[in-house]
Formats: C-alpha cells, sequence, structure tokens
C-alpha cells in the first residue's frame, strides 16, 4: 500500500547541488521559452477535454493544484472561470509572471513537484499536464505518490504524458534544450497504479503541432486510492 509519508525530497535527489543545477537548467529554457509555448500549441482540445471531466466530478470551489502551471492557458483560466480555488506550481519565473497576468484570480508559485507537502495542504483534485514527463524515470513514481498523498480521500487526478520510451533525454524544444522522459502506455498505467492511483478515464489524441514532431499524447483521470 502506498505510504502517506513520501519521500524528502533530499532523498529524491540524492545529490541536491546536481538537481538543483538540473532544475535550473529547465527553468532557463522555460523562461526563453515563455509566451511561445502556447504560441506552438494552440490546440489543447485534449486538454480541455481532459479538465472538463474533472469539474464534472468535483464539488463547488474545489481546491486544485496546476502542477506546472506554465503560463497559466488553457488549465488554470478554465479551473478558475468554472469556480475552482487554484494554486499553481512552476519552475519558471517568466511563465510564474505570464500566468499572474493570464489568471489573476489564481495564486502562482515557484515550486517544483518535490516540493508538494501534503501536511501543508490537501487538494480535492491535482492536474500535472506534461509536467511529470519533466522528471527522470526514477523520480516519477515517487513524484506520483507525493501527488497521491497531497489529495484529499477519494481526490482526482488529471495527468497526461507524451507516449515515447525515454527517461531522462535531452531534446531540442522550441530552440532550447530540456531533457524528458517518456513511457509507452501500458507501462506508464503500471506506474500510475503502483503509486495509489485508480486510472478512471484515458483518452489517447494524435497531436501534430506545426512545425513540430508528431506526437501521441495519453491523458489520465485517476482517483487516490484507499
Amino acid at each position: 500500500m502506498p505510504s502517506d509519508h513520501p519521500t524528502d525530497p533530499l532523498e529524491l535527489a540524492p545529490d541536491p547541488v546536481a538537481w538543483a543545477e538540473r532544475n535550473a537548467r529547465q527553468a532557463n529554457a522555460f523562461d526563453t521559452i515563455g509566451d511561445r509555448y502556447d504560441e506552438a500549441f494552440p490546440n489543447k482540445e485534449g486538454q480541455e477535454d481532459c479538465v472538463r471531466r474533472l469539474l464534472s466530478l468535483l464539488p463547488p470551489s474545489a481546491q486544485v493544484l496546476d502542477l506546472g502551471s506554465g503560463t497559466g492557458l488553457p488549465t488554470a483560466r478554465q479551473l478558475v472561470s468554472s469556480g475552482a480555488q487554484v494554486t499553481g506550481f512552476e519552475i519558471s519565473e517568466q511563465m510564474i509572471a505570464l500566468a499572474r497576468e493570464n489568471v489573476p484570480e489564481a495564486t502562482f508559485r515557484q515550486a517544483d513537484i518535490v516540493d508538494l507537502d501534503p501536511v501543508e495542504c490537501s487538494y480535492d483534485a491535482i492536474v500535472a499536464f506534461f509536467s511529470l514527463l519533466c522528471l527522470p524515470k526514477d523520480r516519477i513514481p515517487q513524484a506520483l505518490g507525493r501527488v497521491r498523498a497531497s489529495l484529499v480521500p477519494g481526490g482526482l487526478v488529471c495527468l497526461s504524458m507524451v507516449e515515447a520510451d525515454l527517461d531522462d533525454q535531452p531534446i531540442s524544444f522550441l530552440g532550447n534544450e530540456i531533457r524528458v522522459s517518456g513511457y509507452p502506455r501500458d507501462e506508464l498505467r503500471e506506474v500510475v497504479e503502483r503509486a495509489g492511483l485508480i486510472i478512471e478515464d484515458e483518452r489517447v489524441v494524435a497531436y501534430n503541432p506545426e512545425g513540430a514532431h508528431p506526437e501521441v499524447q495519453i491523458f489520465l483521470t485517476c482517483r487516490r486510492g484507499a
């Protein structure tokens, strides 16, 4: 059974200096990308559909955490517009500045997934659209355990990944190098379920962004297990 006492952030990164340097490089890349991300990926129907399903299952004024909130569009804006109380975690200062302009009703913090503290706050739902893929594979199960422990009993998670078999692979993304991981969909299901999350809905979307490689996106809606 998953523990409600997740691994300490320093245990997630045996060398905290190396981990901080890696995160700084990732943050700098997204600082440079800024709002070009939304311009390069304007069509996010799969993500928006996943949020609509989530909102249909949530109570009014639900407390929702957006992990990797980016510019706040479309997810934080969509959640706030439906009455949710939204907190966003984002490592990029530039992305946070844009998110605060785009969604002033939400609260945005410069924070990493490993900063998620179940003692600090419990959420009705957590969304993590394409943010887990920025972690090495050996960190993802622990991050999911932290996500699970930060949910109220029966709380919900929406997450998405690009289907690929990669582990902390450097790639060129909008002219910047970022490091990404990915799973084949069967392996992703196993990782999610081992973390104590029950998959209630799965959608697969073929996405063909202009000027970028086509990709297969996997969207999962999960509930915290007992």
